[in-house]
């Protein structure tokens, strides 16, 4: 039994404190377990990272107080702070906070305790009718609670059969009914209903890959490879990880799926809750659109043991299961994985570490898989596997590419939606079938210009325009989310002649309601989805067929199955591909290829329009074939040729300041102290202003850094930064392996 505990504070800069285990708290302290200690003249919440029998302190504090009965991390999470504290060049206690969500770090929310009535006795049905005849409420309520088998909260059930809390109380001091305070889970799907689903009989591609799946399941101790299963949209990688599930549950063991929005995760969990609805576990439920009490609820149920499957967004990898079997990260290339605040992990990432330190299986899975994964699977650090067809022989649909160069020519002026595509719309409504338009960009207009002498209306506080939402009649920032009134004349020059320019799915919508005005029409996006339950009502609609044209930003472009689509308009192709970002390509690509996979699902072929300024650039045409491997083959040849990842590692280092010469000279002198001692193999560029210069009244620059070893330029900049004085007025920030250049 250990005397000592090292203790790592929150909020404390990395520092750890050792404390002395009172008497009454011996036994109760593992590594993980959350505590509370003193530090000076306060009392602060810490996490234990170690046990020591001896302490080389002669005067110790005690621990005050250990929180809940059992660890809230498990050693393995504690190693995996420790791995993500040095690859992402932050600190212990950072990561520590990533991966305990701040409900639970907090400890101010917990368990729901209401009311519950149960039957105290059996009662006859001659007693029953007695009691109708002389207390006939009381009656009703007895007849109530037989019916519902089990508990029910005392506010339901005087709410039901429409009486006080004093007909309850007399059926308690009768000893009819019992009463006592219960703790009630608040469940985000106890509204719903769920009927079971067989698991489906898998193709001959199928089984060739859950074999390899199974192997590694079924493998011992060893470190096993990641799977990555490169399968083109629809070719049924779903059933493979609810068939994967399966086998684990089987083996006693837990299981991690990842989706990458939260959009996808309502139709995720009734896929999983009705496979597995008879099945002696819980689906537990993680992702930042769940109220604090949920959450707490359904984290809680996962470190208890009692959910031994867990669905949810990024965050969710770090969920504490219990004797994890496989990690499962669905459309593993998506860029939300990406978390854009310290710590500033890859969700992909992580899973492979934890599947390291844990020893489990790991399944990517993805229609158009990352460059760096595929890279990997290439060199063997990853098992690749393929599902080259769609299940139940469903064709892949067929890509129509539209040059909007032509259509504005033919329509004599700037075209929103091409005639051909109109007509297919028009085409899917006679038939009764549904169609899907996309634009990856909200708002009515992106931008408000003044034709006569050239003004755009800019934020006050970011280098961008700001975006006009017409339902509101606001122009809006969407990168700081200022607002403002729209002007009815230009600032500058005072022309009444000022117009919109560019298209949101607001003006999207808009334009297809007047095409269409008997089509029931919904947008999708994040000003249409700011209710909780938002989601899940516009897509069961959908896939009941109330909807005929669903109009959405990428939360509609990938996971989503919905048959009766058949028609999907890509508005604009072009909207990412000319950004200065080296995964540009790459991202126009996957996007392409996934919005069009949502096409023809069902028995009916489906057909895409992709409108695009450049129809013949590369990363279009590799989409509208399907050609994964041939946008693979030139996308890795660039790369190569110019030294990026996956060949190197990239590190941005931000600087950002009020003052745009404090926050120059600061990148500077990070620049000049980085060139001291670098790492050999490491090329760093000189720090230059970010592409989007002024970000919510701070001016930015940038510091790009390449090397061979992560691992050690991740050191070397930590010990910098570290002995480095910053103003306090200026922000540092530093993320390893970037995916926003911006």
């Amino acid at each position: 039994m250990s005397h000592f505990v090292r203790v790592l504070v929150d909020q404390s800069s990395d520092h750890a404190f050792d404390y002395a285990v009172p008497g009454h708290l011996a036994g109760r302290l593992s590594v993980g377990s959350r505590v509370r200690v003193p530090v000076r003249t306060r009392a602060a919440l810490g996490t234990v990272i170690e046990l020591l029998d001896v302490c080389e302190f002669e005067e110790v504090r005690e621990v005050e107080d250990v929180i809940g009965d059992r660890p809230f991390l498990n050693p393995a999470l504690i190693e995996l702070a420790r791995w993500m504290a040095v690859y992402y060049c932050c600190k212990v206690e950072a990561a520590l906070r990533g991966i305990l969500p701040e409900v639970i770090r907090k400890g101010e929310v917990g368990h729901k305790r209401q009311l519950m009535a149960t039957m105290a006795r059996e009662v006859g049905e001659e007693e029953l009718e007695a009691m109708e005849r002389r207390a006939p409420k009381q009656a009703a309520v007895v007849r109530v609670l037989l019916a519902h088998d089990g508990p029910m909260t005392v506010s339901a059930l005087a709410r039901e059969c429409g009486v006080t809390h004093a007909t309850i109380d007399a059926l308690r001091e009768k000893g009819l009914l019992a009463v006592d305070a219960q703790t009630v889970l608040r469940d985000p799907s106890e509204n719903e209903t769920f009927l079971h689903h067989a698991p489906l009989n898998l193709n001959s591609e199928q089984l060739t890959v859950f074999e390899t799946i199974r192997a590694s399941l079924d493998a011992g101790e060893g470190n096993r490879k990641p799977i990555l299963i490169h399968g083109v949209t629809g070719s049924g990688k779903t059933e493979l990880y609810l068939q994967a599930i399966q086998h684990v549950l089987e083996q006693g063991k837990s299981a991690i799926m990842l989706v990458p929005e939260i959009a996808l995760t309502p139709q995720t969990v009734e896929r999983f809750k009705s496979r597995f609805l008879h099945a002696p576990t819980e689906v537990a439920v993680l992702h930042s659109h769940l109220s604090a009490g949920q959450r707490h609820d359904e984290w809680h149920k996962i470190n208890e043991g009692r959910a031994r499957i867990v669905i949810g967004a990024r965050s969710a990898i770090f969920a504490p299961v219990q004797q994890l079997g496989v990690i499962i990260v669905d459309e593993e290339h998506e860029p939300s994985y990406k978390q854009e605040d310290a710590p500033r992990y890859h969700a992909r990432d992580i899973a492979v570490m934890r599947g390291r330190l844990e020893t489990c299986t790991v399944l990517l899975g993805s229609a158009t898989p990352s460059i760096e994964s595929y890279h990997n699977a290439h060199t063997g650090k990853y098992q690749l596997t393929q599902l080259t067809r769609r299940v139940d022989a469903q064709k892949m649909p067929f890509i129509r590419i539209i040059d909007m160069r032509q259509e504005t020519m033919r329509q004599k002026g700037k075209a929103l939606l091409a005639d051909k595509l109109v007509t297919a719309l028009r085409v899917r409504l006679e038939k009764r079938e549904q169609s899907i338009l996309f634009l990856n960009r909200r708002g009515f207009s992106t931008s408000l210009l003044c034709q006569k002498c050239g003004f755009v209306q800019e934020c006050p506080h970011c280098s961008v325009s700001m975006t006009f939402h017409r339902s509101q009649d606001r122009l809006i920032c969407h990168t700081c989310s200022h607002q403002a009134t729209v002007p009815r004349v230009c600032p500058e020059c005072k022309d009444p002649g000022i117009r919109h320019s560019g298209a949101g799915t607001e003006k999207v919508e808009e334009a297809v309601a007047k095409l269409f005005p008997e089509a029931v029409i919904r947008r999708m996006d994040a000003d249409t989805m700011q209710r909780r339950d938002a989601y899940r009502e516009t897509l069961g609609a959908f896939r009941a067929g109330k909807i005929d044209i669903l109009v959405g930003t990428q939360m509609i472009a990938k996971g989503l199955h919905f048959p009766n689509v058949t028609l999907v308009g890509i508005v604009n192709a072009d909207m990412a591909l000319h950004l200065p970002d080296f995964r540009a390509g790459e991202r126009t690509f996957q996007l392409l290829t996934q919005v069009a996979g949502r096409a023809g699902r069902g028995e009916v072929e489906g057909e895409v329009f992709v409108q695009s300024h450049t129809p013949f650039h590369p990363a279009i045409q590799f989409a509208r074939h399907h050609d994964f491997d041939g946008f693979w083959q030139q996308e890795i040849e660039f790369r190569r040729a110019w030294d990026y990842p996956p060949f190197t590692h990239m590190v941005l280092i931000s600087v950002r300041c009020p003052h745009q010469d404090r926050a120059s000279l600061t990148a500077t002198t990070i620049a000049r102290r980085l060139r001291e001692n670098l790492p050999a193999g490491t090329t760093m560029a000189d720090p230059a202003p970010a592409p989007m210069e002024r970000v919510r009244g701070s001016w930015r620059f940038h510091l790009t850094l390449r090397g061979k070893t992560i691992m050690q330029l991740s050191r070397h900049i930590r010990a910098v930064l570290d002995k480095l004085p910053v103003p306090d007025d200026v922000i540092v920030t530093v993320d390893i392996d970037p995916y926003q250049l911006l």
